[in-house]
């Protein structure tokens, strides 16, 4: 089950002044004191990693079409700079020149419009789940 964004966090600041700790002890231990903390560290990261790993392998399949989805957008995102590269290296002209700088500013309008409404969304999503974890504490008052 995946933690709330609440406890995530607070998991996140932990282990930052964790891995801030061993780095400060670590200035002032002999060797051998070091070595056997960077294979700790190394052992948990690799946890870390793999928990994340199987987080993503339980995710439902919405999330994997949502994913697929994402990547994309980002091939094609990728594929118009591609496109836009070559289409600037034949626009050479003043017209050109100006057709092309709206066609970009017009884009970028799109983009900054469009990661406006990811934030929104991504709040929502928050908010969402919020309001669906308080539901089900509710439903089980009940």
């Amino acid at each position: 089950m995946v933690k709330p964004v609440s406890e995530q966090l607070a998991d996140l600041s932990a282990r930052a002044k964790s891995a801030e700790d061993a780095v400060a002890a670590a200035k002032k231990e002999a060797h051998d004191k070091i070595a056997a903390r960077r294979e700790k560290a190394h052992a948990a990261a690799v946890d870390a990693v793999e928990k994340v790993n199987q987080d993503i392998k339980s995710v439902a399949d919405a999330t994997a079409k949502r994913w697929s989805a994402l990547q994309a957008k980002i091939a094609s995102d990728a594929d118009a700079l591609k496109v836009g590269i070559a289409l600037r290296k034949h626009e050479r002209d003043v017209k050109g020149a100006e057709k092309h700088a709206d066609r970009l500013e017009r884009e970028a309008g799109f983009a900054v419009d469009y990661a406006i409404a990811s934030v929104e969304q991504a709040k929502l999503a928050v908010l969402d789940a919020i309001v669906g974890r308080v539901e089900a504490e509710e439903a089980k008052g009940s």
